[in-house]
C-alpha cells in the first residue's frame, strides 16, 4: 500500500489512470515502451505489432489511448488504423519517425489527436500520451510541421465568394444575416457553407463546428482580413 501511495504521489497528472495500449510491429519498442509505461505508472493494457491484434486481444475491454506506429508490415493503411482504433473508444497517439510526413498528415486527417516523433525522449511520449487520453490534442512542432510541409493542408482552396461568407459567420454573425450582407440568398448561404467546410474535410482539416471554422478561418489569414488573392468561389 506504501508502494502504491507513492506511485500516486509521484504522478500527479494522474498517470495510475491512464490506460494505455501500444502498437508497433518491432517488438523492441513495443517491449520499450511497456518497461517505460508501467514504470511511471501507467496502466498499460496491452502491446501488439497489428491494429487487428490489438481489437482481438481487447476484446470489450477499453484504453484510454494507444500509441500507434504509422508504418506497420501487415499491408495495413493509416487511415483505416486510426479509424478502427478510434472505433474502439481511444484516442491515437502517433508514433513515427520524422520524416514520414505524409503518412503523419494522413493520420491527422484521420483523426489523430498527436503525432511524437520516435527520436523524442520516452518521458515526452509518456507525457504526450497522458495529454491525450485527456481529451486534449498534441499541437507541438510535429504537428505543425506536417501542415506546413503541404500548402494544400496549410491553407485550404476557397473562393471570393466562399471567404467573404467564412469571414462574415466566422466572425459571430448569424448566417443569415452574412448572407443579407452579401446580397445573396440563405439557402445560398448555406451551400457555400457547406461547400467550405467540404474543402476543409478534403485537406484533412474538417471544421464540424463554428468555433472550427473561425479556427480554420484564423489559421488561412481569412481573419482578421480578406486575402485579396483567388477567383469567385462560384
Amino acid at each position: 500500500m506504501a508502494q502504491q501511495a507513492a506511485t500516486h504521489a509521484d504522478n500527479p497528472t494522474g498517470a495510475s489512470t491512464v490506460r494505455v495500449a501500444v502498437v508497433d510491429d518491432h517488438e523492441s519498442v513495443r517491449l520499450g515502451l511497456k518497461a517505460a509505461f508501467l514504470d511511471e505508472g501507467y496502466d498499460f493494457v496491452l502491446a501488439a505489432p497489428t491494429v487487428q491484434e490489438l481489437i482481438d486481444g481487447l476484446g470489450d475491454e477499453r484504453v484510454d489511448v494507444v500509441v500507434l506506429d504509422l508504418s506497420l508490415g501487415d499491408g495495413s493503411t493509416v487511415t483505416d488504423n486510426v479509424k478502427r482504433v478510434q472505433a474502439t473508444g481511444a484516442a491515437v497517439l502517433v508514433h513515427s519517425i520524422a520524416d514520414r510526413v505524409a503518412s503523419v498528415r494522413e493520420a491527422l486527417a484521420a483523426g489523430a489527436a498527436g503525432v511524437i516523433p520516435k527520436s523524442s525522449a520516452t518521458k515526452t511520449v509518456l507525457a504526450a500520451a497522458a495529454t491525450v487520453a485527456r481529451g486534449e490534442v498534441l499541437n507541438n512542432l510535429e504537428w505543425a510541421t506536417a501542415i506546413d510541409a503541404d500548402r494544400d493542408f496549410a491553407k485550404a482552396q476557397l473562393g471570393r465568394r466562399e471567404r467573404e461568407i467564412l469571414h462574415l459567420y466566422a466572425s459571430g454573425l448569424p448566417l443569415k444575416l452574412a448572407a443579407q450582407q452579401l446580397g445573396i440568398g440563405f439557402s445560398t448561404a448555406r451551400e457555400y457553407l457547406d461547400r467550405i467546410r467540404a474543402k476543409y474535410v478534403e485537406v484533412g482539416r474538417p471544421a464540424p463546428t463554428k468555433v472550427d471554422l473561425l479556427r480554420r478561418a484564423v489559421e488561412d489569414g481569412i481573419l482578421p482580413g480578406l486575402d485579396p488573392d483567388g477567383g469567385d468561389g462560384r
